[in-house]
């Protein structure tokens, strides 16, 4: 497969009035045209910062201290601000979290959605609405003329939802980064979503990155997930691999807390002690340390180095970061 995106040690950190907070810490992944990745993690954990830095997509008090990002082989990590902005909405498009806080409250469907088609391929308004209105169809929208003169309030939540998608589609981007894209969404309109997605993924043949808090949601879905912890990758491997043999304590905590058709009614499930470290200043051994039931003294002084499983074979080996070998320890014991 041909690598779409690289991303090499990437390191962002926020300036605060106290110090730095370290958001990401040595993220590193690729992405293969066509392929579609799952990142998954608690609140915090720096998944959002870490594909915002992708593309540069940050406040400024935001700084990318380390690292290269390279797409179609270029880097555009130190790209002028006019470069960047010529990737964002051509190369890479973007699927907000809320829709109803990403869209203007007081411009009309249509003049929101042509904005990026006209300033990347310089077409005019009404050949530009004409392209809306079939991307509107596309997702799933009917009237979609109509549906263009109207504004964000008029829509229904899923409706907005599927304008942000025709929004992200409009300029036929090779990756698309989907930012907890269902959250706001009942769980009806939120498995609409993911099917249209799915859909339009192999309609298109792009890329996708989905970050979600779910892990339930990624099921049948991706073809590969990473696990963030504390600004880190702490495992990576391919759908099944995540799901059946999880090497992580971190993940194995994440798949236990989901219901099965096993939980008993009226059971509290499992959850994990304690909360995600202090991002001021950073732990100096594993991020998960203080919440982990199998740590060891090492972990405590020494973070652990994002590897391939012993005897992991492929070209998308099993990775994960942990001083303890959690082979046969899985959700089951």
């Amino acid at each position: 497969m041909t690598k779409l995106l690289e991303v090499n040690n990437l390191h962002t950190r926020f300036k605060v009035r106290n110090g730095y907070l370290h958001a990401v810490n040595g993220v590193s992944f690729s992405l293969d045209k066509g392929e579609m990745l799952g990142v998954v993690g608690e609140s915090g954990c720096g998944k959002s910062v870490s594909m915002m830095s992708l593309i540069r997509l940050l406040p400024p008090a935001a700084q990318i201290t380390e690292g290269e990002v390279l797409i179609d082989g270029e880097d555009i990590t130190h790209a002028s601000v006019s470069r960047v902005n010529a990737i964002r909405g051509s190369k890479v498009g973007m699927i907000f979290q809320d829709p109803m806080t990403s869209l203007n409250p007081f411009m009309k469907i249509g003049d929101q959605i042509i904005e990026g088609i006209v300033y990347h391929k310089k077409i005019t308004k009404a050949d530009a609405l004409k392209q809306a209105a079939k991307y509107l169809k596309m997702v799933g929208i009917s009237n979609a003329e109509h549906r263009l003169t109207e504004y964000p309030h008029q829509l229904s939540g899923g409706m907005r939802q599927r304008v942000m998608i025709a929004m992200a589609l409009l300029n036929e981007p090779s990756l698309v980064i989907a930012d907890e894209p269902t959250t706001a969404l009942d769980v009806t309109i939120q498995a609409q979503i993911v099917e249209l997605v799915k859909g339009l993924r192999e309609k298109l043949n792009m890329s996708i990155i989905w970050i979600t808090h779910d892990l339930s949601l990624l099921a049948g879905m991706v073809d590969r997930i990473m696990v963030m912890y504390g600004g880190y990758v702490v495992e990576e491997a391919v759908l099944d691999d995540i799901y059946k043999s999880p090497l992580h304590p971190y993940t194995i905590g994440l798949l236990k807390s989901i219901p099965s058709l096993k939980t008993a009614s009226g059971s509290r499930l499992p959850s994990i002690p304690g909360a995600p470290p202090n991002l001021f200043s950073p732990p100096t051994g594993c991020p998960f340390a203080p919440r982990c039931l199998h740590k060891i003294d090492r972990c405590q002084s020494e973070v652990p180095t994002l590897a391939a499983v012993p005897g992991a074979t492929g070209e998308r080996p099993h990775r994960v970061a942990c001083w303890v070998d959690m082979r046969g320890r899985g959700v089951e014991q």
